[in-house]
Parts: structure tokens; sequence; C-alpha cells
């Protein structure tokens, strides 16, 4: 159980689901064990939140276990979008921890949002990598078959089509540096440029954790240099989430110490607390 996940499933405003989805990995397999990793480093928070004034466990949180995966990767996403849109239709926040990327299709099916705001290395927008159109490169551009528009943050990677897709209306990317400079301001009115008023557009919220730096976070996939700091993508995060329906922490593997696990679990609750003080 995700730490402080207490509360019953009839009584949840959130609600945790463990995806631990790994066969499209391309580099360092692992993220299965994404999941209970992320629990397990979570277990080491406080739950007190000092900004919010709030406690975790007292949010109405429940963690509903792991969706075992298969190896069919879309009739898996068909499967979890029904499971999640349950959580939605029932008023509850869907929290996935994955698992590897394609696992975010299933929540923006579920969501079915405006807008897909993603902190990731890549822009995944291939439509099929290595012969494979459900692979986790090809998340964002699958995502864009349910929403009108995404704003990918912290994009330092991605092929020559990638960028020149792109640089097509429906897609903003807001770079590294830019998020440095800016911080989470420039995400937000990226997106409100993108869909408008973000009180009124409806918001699915994804974090691939090799948004990071490697040094911050290595225990991922795909590992990209020049990536953004803990802070800036907690900023980012809170930023977004009060006008969140959906949010998902993936590529979480175990090839380090637990510093992405850390960080994934660390970013799932400051967006429960930034969403839960939005009213």
């Amino acid at each position: 159980m995700f730490p402080g996940a207490s509360a019953d499933r009839e009584d949840a405003e959130y609600v945790v689901v463990g995806v631990p989805l790994d066969i499209s990995t391309t580099f360092q397999p692992g993220a299965r064990f994404g999941p209970d990793r992320i629990r397990r480093f979570a277990g080491s928070f406080e739950d007190y939140d000092r900004r919010t004034g709030r406690h975790f466990s007292e949010l109405a949180v429940h963690d509903a276990g792991d969706v075992h995966a298969w190896t069919d990767a879309a009739e898996y996403v068909d499967y979890l979008a029904g499971t999640l849109r349950d959580v939605a239709t029932d008023g509850a926040v869907p929290l996935l921890l994955g698992g590897e990327h394609t696992v975010s299709v299933a929540g923006v099916r579920a969501v079915a949002p405006d807008l897909f705001v993603c902190l990731d290395a890549h822009l995944d927008l291939r439509t099929a990598f290595d012969g494979d159109p459900w692979s986790h490169a090809c998340v964002t551009h699958r995502a864009l078959d349910a929403a009108e528009a995404a704003v990918i943050v912290g994009a330092r990677a991605g092929s020559e089509a990638e960028w020149e897709r792109a640089d097509e209306d429906d897609v903003v990317v807001i770079d590294p540096e830019t998020v440095a400079n800016r911080g989470a301001a420039a995400v937000v009115d990226a997106a409100e440029t993108a869909v408008g008023d973000l009180g009124v557009a409806t918001t699915y919220l994804s974090v691939d954790i090799d948004a990071a730096d490697p040094g911050v976070a290595p225990g991922t996939g795909t590992m990209e240099p020049g990536g953004l700091s803990a802070r800036e993508m907690e900023g980012v995060v809170r930023a977004i989430a009060p006008h969140a329906d959906g949010f998902d922490a993936v590529e979480v593997n175990d090839r380090d110490d637990g510093q992405a696990a850390t960080l994934a679990g660390h970013l799932l609750r400051a967006f429960v607390f930034a969403h839960a003080d939005r009213a």
C-alpha cells in the first residue's frame, strides 16, 4: 500500500493504481518493479505537508493495488482504461504508478482531457518504434488521439520527424532551460495558450521520471542528461495539479538505490496535496 493511502474505496477521492507493464522498454528494463519501489520508498515521507498545511492520510487516498500486466499492450491498455474510467466515474482522481510510459494512454482515455501535460526527456511522438505502434516511444502521439493538445516539459531528445511533428500547432515543447529560467509559470502559460482557461479545460498530467536529470533519478530505462531538477519538477506538478483530472508517475525501474522511486512518490504526494488544496 502507498503510505497514507488508507481510505476505503467507496470513500476515496484519489485512487492509486499500480501498472507494472514492462514490454517495450528500449534500453534498461525493470519498469515492472516501479509500482512496488515507489510505494516502498515513499515510506520515509512525513505525513504532513507544510506548504498546504494538510496531512496525506486525511486526503481520502485509496490504494487499489496493481492491475497485473500481460504481453498484449493494446489489450492491456484497453482493460486498464476501463478500470480507470470506473474510478473517474465514481468522482475520484486516478493516480497511476508505472510501469512503462505506455500505460499513460489508458489514463488519458479514462479522463478524455482537452490537454495532455507530460514531463518527459523524450518527445514520444513516433507513430511506431522498431515496428511497434504501442512502444513507450509513441505515448504522446497516442495521447493526442484523445486530447486536443499536448505540452511536453523538459524534452531534449527525439528523432528529426518527431521534432517536425512538435512544430505543429497542437504541441508545445518547453525545454529544460526555459523551466530553469521561468519555472512552472512557463508551463501554465503554454497550457493556457493551448486550450484557454485551465479552470475550464480538462487536463491529464503525466510524469516520465526520465524528465529528471539522470543525476537526480538514474533508475529509469532511457536516461538523457541535461534534465530537470527535482525542485523544478515539483513546481510544475504543483502548478498543474489543481487543474488536472488524472496523474501518473512512470518509467521507474530498479537500477538505482531508490532515487527515482523516491522522486516519483514525492511527486505523487505533491500532486495530491496541491489538488486537494485547489478550492
